[in-house]
Protein backbone atom coordinates (compact mmCIF):
# COMPACT_ATOMS: atom_id res chain seq x y z
CA UNK A 1 0.00 0.00 0.00
CA UNK A 2 1.72 3.01 -0.68
CA UNK A 3 1.52 6.07 1.04
CA UNK A 4 1.78 9.80 -0.07
CA UNK A 5 4.34 10.09 2.68
CA UNK A 6 7.54 7.65 2.64
CA UNK A 7 7.30 5.26 5.36
CA UNK A 8 10.55 4.29 7.56
CA UNK A 9 10.28 0.71 9.42
CA UNK A 10 12.48 1.23 12.55
CA UNK A 11 13.08 -2.51 13.32
CA UNK A 12 15.58 -5.18 12.44
CA UNK A 13 12.46 -7.94 13.54
CA UNK A 14 12.34 -9.90 10.14
CA UNK A 15 8.46 -10.40 11.42
CA UNK A 16 7.90 -6.95 11.55
CA UNK A 17 9.12 -6.37 8.18
CA UNK A 18 7.46 -9.70 6.94
CA UNK A 19 4.04 -8.34 8.32
CA UNK A 20 4.16 -4.89 7.23
CA UNK A 21 4.89 -6.09 3.92
CA UNK A 22 2.82 -8.88 4.17
CA UNK A 23 0.05 -5.57 4.55
CA UNK A 24 0.98 -4.19 1.47
CA UNK A 25 3.13 -1.36 3.13
CA UNK A 26 6.34 0.03 0.81
CA UNK A 27 8.73 1.00 3.63
CA UNK A 28 12.46 1.56 4.01
CA UNK A 29 14.24 -0.68 7.07
CA UNK A 30 16.33 1.68 9.77
CA UNK A 31 17.01 0.16 12.98
CA UNK A 32 16.99 2.65 15.75
CA UNK A 33 20.37 0.79 17.22
CA UNK A 34 19.43 1.73 21.02
CA UNK A 35 20.07 0.57 24.35
CA UNK A 36 16.80 -1.01 25.18
CA UNK A 37 16.96 -0.28 29.21
CA UNK A 38 14.20 0.97 30.90
CA UNK A 39 13.69 2.35 34.47
CA UNK A 40 13.11 -0.73 36.85
CA UNK A 41 10.36 1.51 38.77
CA UNK A 42 8.42 1.96 35.29
CA UNK A 43 5.26 -0.44 36.06
CA UNK A 44 5.71 -3.50 33.61
CA UNK A 45 2.47 -2.48 31.54
CA UNK A 46 4.41 0.83 30.68
CA UNK A 47 7.72 -0.57 29.04
CA UNK A 48 6.70 -1.49 25.38
CA UNK A 49 5.70 1.89 25.45
CA UNK A 50 8.33 3.60 26.82
CA UNK A 51 10.83 1.42 24.49
CA UNK A 52 8.92 1.85 21.63
CA UNK A 53 9.27 5.85 22.29
CA UNK A 54 12.69 5.79 23.23
CA UNK A 55 13.31 3.77 19.31
CA UNK A 56 11.28 6.72 17.58
CA UNK A 57 12.96 9.66 19.25
CA UNK A 58 16.13 8.66 18.10
CA UNK A 59 14.64 9.92 14.59
CA UNK A 60 13.32 13.33 15.85
CA UNK A 61 15.99 15.28 14.42
CA UNK A 62 17.08 13.18 11.11
CA UNK A 63 13.42 13.01 9.27
CA UNK A 64 11.89 14.91 6.60
CA UNK A 65 8.81 14.02 5.85
CA UNK A 66 8.69 10.70 6.35
CA UNK A 67 6.25 8.25 9.17
CA UNK A 68 9.02 6.51 11.30
CA UNK A 69 7.18 3.17 13.04
CA UNK A 70 9.05 1.69 15.68
CA UNK A 71 7.64 -1.01 18.31
CA UNK A 72 8.40 -3.26 20.92
CA UNK A 73 7.42 -6.16 22.75
CA UNK A 74 7.97 -7.91 25.80
CA UNK A 75 6.31 -11.02 27.39
CA UNK A 76 4.66 -10.88 30.93
CA UNK A 77 4.45 -13.98 33.35
CA UNK A 78 3.24 -13.15 37.50
CA UNK A 79 4.40 -9.28 36.74
CA UNK A 80 7.96 -10.62 35.45
CA UNK A 81 8.79 -9.41 32.08
CA UNK A 82 10.77 -12.14 30.08
CA UNK A 83 13.17 -10.34 27.88
CA UNK A 84 15.03 -11.67 24.98
CA UNK A 85 16.87 -14.77 26.54
CA UNK A 86 21.00 -14.24 26.57
CA UNK A 87 21.87 -17.97 26.24
CA UNK A 88 20.36 -21.51 26.14
CA UNK A 89 19.99 -21.66 29.59
CA UNK A 90 18.28 -18.75 30.22
CA UNK A 91 16.15 -19.23 26.94
CA UNK A 92 15.10 -22.91 28.61
CA UNK A 93 14.30 -21.39 31.93
CA UNK A 94 11.79 -19.27 30.52
CA UNK A 95 9.87 -21.64 28.17
CA UNK A 96 9.90 -23.89 31.43
CA UNK A 97 8.18 -21.15 33.42
CA UNK A 98 5.79 -20.33 30.39
CA UNK A 99 5.00 -24.60 30.31
CA UNK A 100 1.39 -24.84 31.40
CA UNK A 101 0.98 -20.98 31.92
CA UNK A 102 -0.84 -17.93 30.70
CA UNK A 103 1.18 -15.40 29.99
CA UNK A 104 0.41 -11.76 28.24
CA UNK A 105 2.32 -10.07 25.34
CA UNK A 106 2.25 -6.34 25.34
CA UNK A 107 3.27 -5.03 22.12
CA UNK A 108 3.55 -1.22 21.77
CA UNK A 109 4.19 0.68 18.24
CA UNK A 110 5.02 4.44 17.99
CA UNK A 111 4.37 6.62 14.84
CA UNK A 112 6.73 9.59 14.38
CA UNK A 113 6.81 12.89 11.96
CA UNK A 114 8.22 15.89 12.78
CA UNK A 115 4.89 17.59 14.02
CA UNK A 116 3.49 14.40 16.10
CA UNK A 117 4.02 10.99 17.74
CA UNK A 118 1.10 8.97 18.30
CA UNK A 119 1.63 5.70 20.39
CA UNK A 120 -0.36 2.68 21.34
CA UNK A 121 -0.32 -0.39 22.64
CA UNK A 122 -2.18 -4.14 22.27
CA UNK A 123 -2.33 -6.87 24.76
CA UNK A 124 -2.98 -10.50 24.06
CA UNK A 125 -2.83 -13.53 26.70
CA UNK A 126 -1.14 -16.96 25.68
CA UNK A 127 -1.71 -20.32 27.60
CA UNK A 128 0.71 -22.94 26.72
CA UNK A 129 0.40 -26.32 26.93
CA UNK A 130 2.32 -28.20 29.64
CA UNK A 131 5.86 -28.71 27.96
CA UNK A 132 8.57 -32.00 27.96
CA UNK A 133 12.46 -30.83 28.61
CA UNK A 134 13.15 -32.70 25.36
CA UNK A 135 10.34 -30.15 23.90
CA UNK A 136 11.86 -27.48 25.20
CA UNK A 137 15.55 -28.10 24.61
CA UNK A 138 14.48 -29.28 20.70
CA UNK A 139 12.72 -25.88 20.15
CA UNK A 140 15.84 -23.92 21.79
CA UNK A 141 18.63 -25.93 19.67
CA UNK A 142 16.90 -25.85 16.15
CA UNK A 143 15.30 -22.57 16.41
CA UNK A 144 17.54 -20.56 19.03
CA UNK A 145 15.28 -18.03 19.77
CA UNK A 146 17.44 -15.69 21.25
CA UNK A 147 16.41 -12.45 19.22
CA UNK A 148 12.63 -13.51 20.70
CA UNK A 149 10.83 -11.62 24.02
CA UNK A 150 9.84 -15.29 26.20
CA UNK A 151 12.05 -17.12 24.27
CA UNK A 152 9.58 -18.10 21.19
CA UNK A 153 8.15 -17.05 18.09
CA UNK A 154 4.27 -17.96 17.98
CA UNK A 155 4.85 -18.52 14.39
CA UNK A 156 7.86 -20.98 15.38
CA UNK A 157 6.97 -25.08 15.90
CA UNK A 158 7.00 -24.03 19.73
CA UNK A 159 3.41 -21.85 18.87
CA UNK A 160 2.43 -24.72 16.30
CA UNK A 161 2.31 -27.72 19.13
CA UNK A 162 2.22 -25.76 21.99
CA UNK A 163 -0.20 -22.59 21.65
CA UNK A 164 -3.56 -23.81 23.55
CA UNK A 165 -5.34 -20.69 23.78
CA UNK A 166 -4.88 -16.90 22.25
CA UNK A 167 -7.00 -14.50 23.39
CA UNK A 168 -6.56 -11.39 21.38
CA UNK A 169 -4.46 -10.64 18.39
CA UNK A 170 -1.82 -13.35 17.17
CA UNK A 171 -0.18 -10.63 15.19
CA UNK A 172 0.69 -8.76 18.93
CA UNK A 173 2.20 -12.23 19.60
CA UNK A 174 4.32 -11.80 16.11
CA UNK A 175 5.28 -8.26 17.58
CA UNK A 176 3.47 -5.45 15.45
CA UNK A 177 -0.41 -5.38 15.99
CA UNK A 178 -1.34 -4.87 12.44
CA UNK A 179 -5.16 -3.91 12.48
CA UNK A 180 -4.39 -1.38 14.84
CA UNK A 181 -1.34 -0.30 12.72
CA UNK A 182 -3.32 -0.17 9.70
CA UNK A 183 -5.74 1.66 11.20
CA UNK A 184 -3.81 4.33 13.30
CA UNK A 185 -1.54 4.96 9.99
CA UNK A 186 -5.06 5.85 7.96
CA UNK A 187 -5.69 8.56 10.43
CA UNK A 188 -2.44 9.90 11.18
Amino acid sequence: MNFIRPLILASSSPRRQYLMREAGFEFRVEAPGIDESFPHELPVNFVPKYLAEKKANVFQSRIKDEIVITADTIVILNSDILNKPRNREEAISMLTRLSGQTHTVITAVCLLDTKKIDCFDDHTKVTFKKLTREEIEFYVDTYKPYDKAGAYGAQDWIGMVAIKKINGSYFTVMGMPMHLVYAHLMSF
